[in-house]
């Protein structure tokens, strides 16, 4: 039998990334499949990451072959750098190029937060603050109100996938404030899998990923929860 006899996940990564597939393969249920075509990106720069998108069509393509179910492009700062139009038509032009279903990690994110009714909101980052602004912008148009925001100015993302997940913990712990309904750590290459459930512990609120949210995103057509990566993928399947 062929693997991913449930769902097969068709993932579009950047070449640079090195954390996203070991975090989904990690969360994965029984008879869940990933399957990756990658992107040039080495950098974690707004041009960068424009030109990055120039290839995803053809990633999408090649992805299409492998029967897959469902498309996710990979990358949150990849995903809202062109703003929520921009966001969304790509959206459009690769489920137009394909006819498969397509989620980017951008609006896995804003599903997530709006699942776990979280309006207010807290962001620790990787990334330089020109990319914060843009996701700052991105999400407050989505209605979510960012409370702070909080890069560690990291450029090459080979770097970032370098980091250890106490990197995240810590930064995430800084920036916290009690007024916020819950944390939202983003990027993709950046290891956050082993402190999901510690922070919501310790803080008391929800912690949204942006690999817990792209995967959590994927795998609600099969509506299985998933124990041990927070609150969102533990609980919010079934509503």
């Amino acid at each position: 039998m062929m693997y991913g006899w449930r769902l097969r996940i068709g993932l579009i990564v950047p070449s640079s990334n090195t954390t996203m597939e070991p975090e989904f393969y990690r969360i994965c249920p029984e008879g869940v499949s990933i399957h990756t075509a990658r992107v040039p990106l080495e950098e974690v720069t707004p041009d960068a990451l424009v030109k990055m998108a120039d290839y995803v069509l053809d990633a999408a393509k090649m992805l299409k072959t492998a029967d897959v179910n469902v498309i996710v492009y990979g990358c949150t700062s990849g995903t809202l750098i062109g703003e929520v139009k921009w966001e969304r038509e790509l959206t459009s032009k690769i489920e137009r190029k394909t006819s498969v279903e397509t989620i980017t990690t951008a609006s896995a994110v804003v599903q997530a937060l709006k699942v776990l009714d979280i309006k207010r909101v807290v962001v620790a980052t990787p990334y330089i603050d020109k990319i914060n602004e843009l996701e700052k912008k991105f999400l407050e148009e989505h209605g979510v109100k960012v409370l702070s925001i909080k890069g560690l100015g990291v450029v090459k993302n080979i770097e970032i996938g370098k980091l250890a997940p106490w990197i995240s913990y810590r930064l995430a712990k800084e920036i916290f404030k009690p007024e916020a309904d819950g944390i939202f750590i983003s990027c993709t290459n950046f290891r956050t899998l082993e402190i999901i459930e510690k922070l919501e512990r310790e803080l008391g609120k929800p912690v949204v990923t942006s690999n817990q949210a792209s995967i959590w995103a994927a795998l609600r057509t099969i509506k299985e929860p998933v124990e041990g990566y927070g609150k969102l993928l533990k609980t919010y399947f079934t509503l």
